[in-house]
C-alpha cells in the first residue's frame, strides 16, 4: 500500500546532535539557535536545581523567564557531574554527538573529563565549541566574567549614555553577541566537516566579540585620536539621526543621511528651507561640528507638534523614522503579528507564549517543540546510550540521576 503519512519537512539541522554543557545565557542562547533550526539539543542540568537560569525569577506561572526564554526546543538531561558514573555517561554521549559546547570556565571541563583534547580524541568528527569571558588563553583567561562587566572592558559603555554619564546596554548584549558568533562558529565548522571530515575546535570570547563591535570607533581613534563622544539617543557622526521629543511627551526617530534626504527633511518636515543655505549646516562634516547649535533648533521645531504630525510628515516624503516602543507596543506591533514572531508552545505550567526565531527560511521550517521539564530526558537519553534497566536502577539509586 502507498504510504498515505504525511511527510515531515525538513529542517536545515536535522540530524545534527548537539551536547550543550551549559549554563546561564550565552551558551544556552547559542544553542537555542541551533535548536530552532531543528538540531536535536541535549541540555545537561543540574538534578533537582537544573540550569542557574531556572532560579532568576518565577514570572512565567512559576517557571523562570530565563529558561522559558532558551530553554524550548531543547532535551532536558539532570545528571550530577560531580558523580564518576555521570563523567561515564558524558564521555559515551560525546561519542555520539556532532557538537559538544560548553560555557564554563576555561579549564573546568577538561577538569571533568570533558575538555576537547580527551572528547576529541574519542570522536575525531567532534566539533568542541568553548564559549568564555575572554578566551581559553591570555592573561584575563581566569577572570570572572558577566555581561555588564564584559561590556564595560569592551568599550561599549563609554560609547553609550550621555556626555556626563555613561551607561550599559539594557539587554545582556554581550552575551548575546557570542551566543551568535559561537552558532556561526559551530556553522562554519560543521560545513568544513563536510569538506575534511573532521571536526575542530571553536573558541570563543565575550571581550573578542564585543569589542569586534564597536564598528568604526577604532578607525577613527588609529587615524583621528578620537575617543568616541556620548551624545544619548542622537548618533556620534551623523545629523541629525536619533530620537526627539515631541509636543505629546512621545519621542520619535528619525534619520537624515544623505544630501537628498537633508533637502527634503528641510522643505517637505520642518519646513525651514533657509537652514539648506546656512553654512552651518551646508554638509554631514559641517553639522556634525555645529552639531549642538543645530540640536537646539530642532529640538524647538519638534516640541511644536505631537509625534503623529511628524511621523505623518517623515512617512509622506519617505525618509527613515520609527516610533520609540516600549514592551508591550512591541508585543502588539503589527509587524510581529503579520511575520508570526508570537506562537505558543506546551510546558509543564500549560501553554505559554514565546517569541519564534527570527530565522525564516523558505525550506527550513523553525522547530517549535514543548518546554521540557527539568530532568524530563533523562531516562530515555541513557536508554538511547544502551543503558539497561538494571544499570537505570543502579545510577538512581546512586543519584547520578
Amino acid at each position: 500500500m502507498p504510504d498515505t503519512e504525511p511527510k515531515q519537512p525538513r529542517r536545515a539541522l536535522d540530524g545534527v546532535r548537539v551536547l550543550a554543557l551549559e549554563t546561564s545565557l550565552s551558551g544556552p542562547h547559542a544553542t537555542k539557535i541551533l535548536a530552532d533550526m531543528g538540531a536535536e539539543v541535549i541540555k545537561l542540568e543540574r538534578p533537582g536545581s537544573g540550569d542557574v537560569i531556572r532560579g532568576w525569577d518565577t514570572a512565567v506561572n512559576g517557571l523562570s523567564s530565563g529558561i522559558v526564554w532558551i530553554g524550548p526546543n531543547k532535551k532536558s538531561f539532570a545528571i550530577d557531574v560531580k558523580k564518576p558514573a555521570a563523567r561515564e555517561i558524558l564521555q559515551r554521549l560525546a561519542t555520539r554527538v556532532d557538537v559538544v559546547l560548553e560555557n564554563f570556565a576555561p579549564g573546568a571541563a577538561a577538569r571533568m573529563g570533558l575538555g576537547a583534547e580527551e572528547l576529541r580524541k574519542a570522536n575525531p568528527r567532534l566539533i568542541y565549541c568553548s564559549l568564555s569571558g575572554y578566551g581559553q588563553d591570555g592573561p584575563y583567561r581566569d577572570k570572572k566574567a558577566y555581561d555588564a562587566l564584559i561590556q564595560g572592558e569592551a568599550g561599549l559603555i563609554m560609547t553609550t549614555g550621555f556626555e556626563d554619564r555613561p551607561a550599559r546596554v539594557g539587554v545582556s548584549v554581550t552575551d548575546l553577541i557570542s551566543s551568535m558568533y559561537a552558532a556561526v562558529g559551530i556553522l562554519t565548522a560543521l560545513y568544513q566537516r563536510t569538506q575534511t571530515g573532521e571536526g575542530q575546535v571553536v573558541d570563543i570570547s565575550m571581550f573578542e566579540t564585543a569589542a569586534s563591535w564597536l564598528g568604526y570607533f577604532p578607525h577613527h581613534y588609529w587615524h583621528r585620536g578620537e575617543e568616541p563622544k556620548r551624545y544619548g539617543l542622537r548618533h556620534q557622526y551623523i545629523t541629525p539621526y536619533g530620537h526627539y521629543l515631541a509636543s505629546d511627551g512621545k519621542y520619535f526617530g528619525l534619520a537624515v543621511a544623505s544630501p537628498a534626504d537633508w533637502e527634503i527633511f528641510c522643505t517637505g518636515v520642518i519646513e525651514r528651507p533657509d537652514l539648506l543655505t546656512d553654512p552651518r549646516f551646508k554638509d554631514t562634516p559641517a553639522r556634525r561640528a555645529n552639531r549642538e547649535e543645530l540640536d537646539e533648533i530642532l529640538i524647538a521645531i519638534f516640541l511644536a507638534q505631537p509625534t503623529e504630525e511628524w511621523l505623518k510628515r517623515l512617512d509622506k516624503v519617505r525618509l527613515p523614522h520609527g516610533q520609540v516602543n516600549g514592551v508591550a507596543d512591541v508585543l502588539a506591533h503589527p509587524q510581529m503579528q503579520a511575520r508570526g514572531m508570537i506562537q505558543e508552545i506546551d510546558s509543564p505550567v500549560g501553554r505559554i507564549p514565546v517569541l519564534a526565531s527570527p530565522l525564516h527560511l523558505s525550506d527550513s521550517p523553525q522547530r517549535l517543540d514543548p518546554m521540557p521539564a527539568l530532568g524530563g530526558d533523562t531516562e530515555s537519553i541513557l536508554r538511547d546510550l544502551d543503558y539497561s534497566d538494571a544499570e537505570l536502577a543502579t545510577l538512581r539509586k546512586d543519584g547520578v540521576f
